[in-house]
């Protein structure tokens, strides 16, 4: 087609060249350099010495133009000060071209764009709407650049939907959006999306995102993509994974604030694209540019929000926010460690730099902001190393402001407390009232649910930690368990440990599993054991942590209840083997309830060293093993080390239910000490 193109138009020069000689000059393109006009008809040679098709042809030659140079009114535009020195230009007697106007108007968004009070006045302006006109009836020949900025212009001065002229201009961007480089595209998705959506333009929008759709492999520099991704990506799937895959692309040219915009835009959007994550977080690890404070907090928010697990990425946002911390406000150093909250990664150093900016500001640290460093302290189970002095001064801080908070956020803030085991009777009274509590009872949002599961966690902590405590506490009817505990997936760890304790017990009567209690955990299995280490059904005999109460036989004496806790890898910190404060105070209920905790783990903790080798095992470390191997004696094959007294304190004895040796799991019993006279078992489950 090129080709026939080309022996045409060779034709065609050749003929006129023959014909017509001397008004050659006429048929040639000329390019004119100051023009009035950017698009004009010249002069069509006598049509009676040209054959019908050239005379045609050259009756239709269009003369196309440059830019004009540069005018004194161009000059008078860019340094105009006043909305009134753009307007009287209109009357000045100055030469005004196509794009004169439209750039006054540009202008004039400019200089009203902090003075929203004139706009008003401004669109009653008879010179105004006069300048309106004008660019209405010059808009086809308006150029690419300042049309699109023009669109953004009349958004911004906040023109009526109705307006004709807007609805010229928005039909003009909408001819044109074929022709229009990318860079126009998506500086019309940055600066005028929003206001689209908001005007209802909503045909010219879709065009829009469209063509950014078709033309995204037209995107040369980071600046490009993210902008677009941050103002359109919501609203179109597919641009928005054709976007990620361009940023795949582009990373490597990115520097830390294009890496800092892409991450929050993800974070933002709650997009949790793996590879491109993957990606950031290997230039963040390799490239060694410096971050800035804010583009610390930033990536630290980012990554909480999307909760991508990248301990080596961590590493260096704690190491580089450490020197930055006597610097931070108040709310900054709030959100940062939520942040790390949510990403479950504890760094000491600079969760305690936060204790000593809190403490250096104690008197101008907001109520809000210490609630919140607070709940991500419990979040993480971190503990102060001088945590007198810092709880003192919760105490002070919360103390009087703590009935005025939100009474969700009063839940949050005792629940924090008893986590970190630092909660007052004043405290607890606030919220187990009954005018609060009450309106979390019968809540059937997935906020209230949370906060009332909370509210059990405390009535717990009141009765099992704080014998002083004398009420008020949360009614009987509030502390029957909910179907809603027992919901959930069943997950291989929590399957394989039924199925081997099915094994193990014979009898499904002699265990319970999935065992709601009033205290608002839930226990996976339960064992009752006589003095002889016997199974007892634990239906039978009462059971004072449920709700309502079951069985009529009063427990032997002697007798010991044995509770299972499954953990899963989840519910520990980020490459740690601590628990979150969560289920680290689910641990300690369940033990200040009468129970003997059984851990089951897919983290392999190693066993603590009791005692020296050789030496006597003391008696609760001895009653411990006698119950747990005579528990595991029934239809269990152990392996080289045979279950006894006489084991070593640091000897580990693997159990595997029969039926279950080739399964995916392993079992492993540690045997521990509790300090202070208590003593509780572990049960680890480890992969094969």
């Amino acid at each position: 087609m090129a080709a026939r193109l080309v022996k045409r138009c060779a034709c065609l020069l050749r003929e006129a060249t023959l014909v017509a000689p001397a008004v050659a000059p006429v048929g040639r393109l000329r390019l004119t350099q100051v023009a009035p006009r950017t698009l004009t008809s010249s002069a069509t040679s006598p049509s009676s010495h040209l054959p019908g098709s050239l005379s045609g042809l050259l009756e239709k030659e269009q003369v196309f133009t440059t830019r004009p140079e540069q005018q004194e009114v161009d000059q008078l535009i860019k340094k105009a000060t006043r909305p009134e020195e753009l307007l009287e230009l209109l009357g000045g007697g100055h030469h005004l071209h196509e794009n004169h106007a439209a750039l006054m108007l540009i202008q004039l968004s400019r200089l009203l764009s902090d003075k929203p009070e004139y706009k008003a006045s401004l669109l009653r302006d008879a010179r105004f709407q006069q300048l309106l006109q004008l660019v209405n009836s010059q808009i086809a020949s308006v150029w690419h650049g300042p049309l699109v900025r023009l669109l953004r212009s009349l958004y911004a001065l906040a023109l009526p939907a109705a307006c004709k002229e807007l609805q010229s201009v928005e039909q003009e961007v909408r001819w044109r959006l074929r022709r229009l480089r990318y860079k126009h595209l998506a500086f019309l998705a940055e600066s005028s999306a929003t206001y689209m959506q908001e005007r209802g333009s909503q045909e010219l929008l879709a065009e829009l995102l469209l063509h950014l759709e078709r033309r995204w492999a037209e995107i040369e520099d980071g600046r490009t993509v993210v902008a677009v991704m941050a103002k359109t990506g919501p609203l179109s799937e597919p641009l928005m994974t054709r976007l990620e895959d361009k940023c795949l692309e582009l990373v490597e040219q990115f520097g830390p604030d294009e890496l800092r915009k892409v991450l929050v835009t993800l974070a933002a959007q709650n997009r949790r694209s793996v590879p491109l994550l993957r990606a950031i977080s290997y230039h963040l690890v390799q490239k060694p540019f410096p971050l800035t404070k804010c583009i610390l907090l930033d990536l630290a928010y980012a990554y909480g929000k999307l909760g991508f697990q990248q301990p080596q990425v961590f590493q260096r946002l704690a190491a580089d926010l450490l020197p930055h911390t006597p610097s931070l406000t108040s709310g900054e150093v709030a959100r940062c460690a939520k942040s790390f909250a949510l990403l479950k990664w504890l760094s000491g150093p600079l969760f305690e730099a936060f204790v000593q900016h809190i403490q250096d500001r104690a008197q101008t640290v907001p109520a809000l902001y210490l609630c919140n460093v607070l709940l991500a302290f419990a979040h993480l189970n971190f503990r102060p190393e001088r945590e007198d002095q810092f709880f003192r001064l919760v105490h002070e801080k919360l103390g009087p402001a703590l009935t005025g908070l939100h009474p969700a956020l009063q839940v949050d803030v005792v629940w924090a407390l008893c986590v970190l085991q630092q909660v007052q009777e004043t405290e607890l009274r606030a919220v187990l009232r009954p005018d609060l509590h009450t309106q979390f009872l019968e809540g059937r949002s997935p906020k209230d649910q949370s906060t009332f599961q909370k509210l059990l966690h405390i009535n717990a902590s009141a009765h099992l930690e704080h014998p002083e405590y004398t009420g008020p506490h949360l009614p009987a009817s509030a502390l029957v368990p909910r179907l809603s505990a027992l919901d959930g997936k069943v997950t291989p760890l929590q399957k394989e440990l039924q199925d081997t304790l099915k094994g193990l017990l014979g009898d499904s009567s002699r265990g319970s599993f999935m065992v709601p209690t009033q205290y608002g955990w839930v226990l996976d299995a339960e064992v009752l054991l006589d003095p002889e280490s016997q199974f007892l059904p634990p239906r039978d005999f009462v059971a004072p942590h449920l709700t309502p109460p079951s069985g009529s036989q009063p427990l032997p004496p002697g007798a010991k209840r044995l509770a299972f806790l499954r953990w899963e890898f989840p519910n520990y910190g980020s490459r740690s083997r601590d628990l979150l404060g969560r289920f680290a105070l689910a641990r300690r209920h369940v033990r200040a309830a009468g129970f003997l905790v059984v851990d089951v783990s897919t983290v392999g903790a190693q066993p603590r060293r009791l005692a020296t080798p050789g030496s006597p095992l003391p008696t609760g470390e001895r009653e411990a093993r006698k119950v747990v191997f005579q528990a595991a004696a029934s239809g269990i094959r152990s392996g080289p080390c045979r279950p006894g007294l006489h084991t070593s304190p640091r000897a580990r004895c693997p159990v595997q239910a029969r039926g279950h040796g080739s399964g995916p799991y392993r079992m492993t019993v540690w045997s521990h000490l509790r300090l202070g006279g208590g003593w509780f078992l572990s049960l680890t489950i480890f992969k094969n």
